[in-house]
């Protein structure tokens, strides 16, 4: 066995641990709760991009075409020779746009936690640009203490942290990634950021209960994962998806729901539900402009720009590290 394999290997059995014991641990609290994360394995990936692409999740289209407008923007503030840092990087699709406004990038570091999704973006990237240095970090960004030894010349590091994935972060939580993200960039560092802003609560419910049943799928997937990868029994139509918007909290909670009174083995540890228990997967934040500028400024960063769709979606910021 070589060592890149051997390599793989060990990561791989490190990863399966930190998911089982997560799940023990989240199944054993009440209420009973898992981190978002462990939805993103390869098979739930691949369904949130097939969530970007449903006409109820506005989110997607609505940045990117935020994105392809103030492209150019972005690339004169973040001026030559940077180095792009994106976290939580999925198939890359958002950043060919940056990629391809900022063709004097000294390199391209994506950040994912899914070693497969992560590879096989790599391998697309690297073959639709051949002149660019991509080096992929597998990794949670959450934990993750410091960036590798990547673009040494480059002027400064871009972060690009799209998707209102910031809102899936409890505010404290949120703060930490900013914080973190802040050290990561170092002095001079910026971050391009996207958040979905408060809106008709009518719009956020479609976007996270599509009449495809896609978004129930990519719930219950984490379920399927479970079976796959930690032995365990959950019969998937015992459980459904259940999205809403809590208003006090300005948020998206989603949860898997139990529909009957059952028992479940889970690494080889018995668990027991009542019908209509939950077991919570996600919330997803929804940010005003003066709340987004009170987070930015809270993890070490100032807004420097603002852009947002002509209907007040969605937000893309220009955040710049507060020296």
């Amino acid at each position: 066995m070589n060592g890149e394999v051997l390599t793989l290997k060990v990561a791989e059995t490190a990863d399966r641990e930190e998911f089982r014991q997560a799940v023990l641990d989240g199944l054993a609290r009440s209420p009973r709760a898992i981190p978002a994360k462990f939805l993103y394995d390869a098979r739930g990936s691949a369904l949130f991009d097939d969530i970007c692409g449903l006409p109820e999740y506005y989110l997607t289209r609505t940045e990117t075409s935020i994105l392809r407008e103030r492209a150019g923007e972005i690339a004169a503030l973040a001026g030559p020779g940077c180095a792009l840092v994106e976290f939580g990087s999925g198939s890359s699709v958002k950043s060919r746009l940056l990629l391809d406004a900022l063709p004097d990038l000294a390199v391209y570091a994506p950040i994912d936690i899914s070693r497969q999704h992560l590879d096989e973006s790599a391998r697309r990237l690297g073959r639709d640009y051949p002149a660019l240095t991509i080096e992929p970090i597998c990794a949670d960004y959450m934990v993750l203490p410091a960036l590798p030894a990547i673009g040494h010349a480059a002027r400064r590091r871009l972060g690009f942290f799209p998707g209102s994935t910031i809102g899936n972060l409890e505010p404290a939580d949120a703060t930490s990634f900013l914080r973190r993200a802040r050290r990561l960039l170092g002095e001079g560092g910026a971050l391009v950021l996207g958040a979905d802003l408060k809106k008709d609560p009518r719009l956020l419910h479609d976007a996270y209960n599509d009449s495809a049943g896609v978004t129930a799928a990519f719930s219950l997937n984490l379920l399927r994962r479970m079976n796959r990868e930690l032995h365990a029994n959950f019969n998937l139509e015992s459980f459904a998806h259940e999205a809403f918007y809590n208003s006090e909290e300005g948020r998206i909670e989603i949860y898997l729901r139990s529909l009957c009174d059952q028992s479940v083995v889970v690494a080889g540890r018995r668990f027991t539900f009542s019908a209509g228990e939950r077991i919570h997967t996600e919330y997803s934040y929804k940010y005003d402009l003066a709340g987004l500028e009170a987070l930015a400024r809270s993890g070490g960063f100032t807004v420097g720009r603002t852009w947002t769709d002509p209907a007040g979606l969605f937000a893309v910021a220009w955040l710049e590290a507060i020296p």
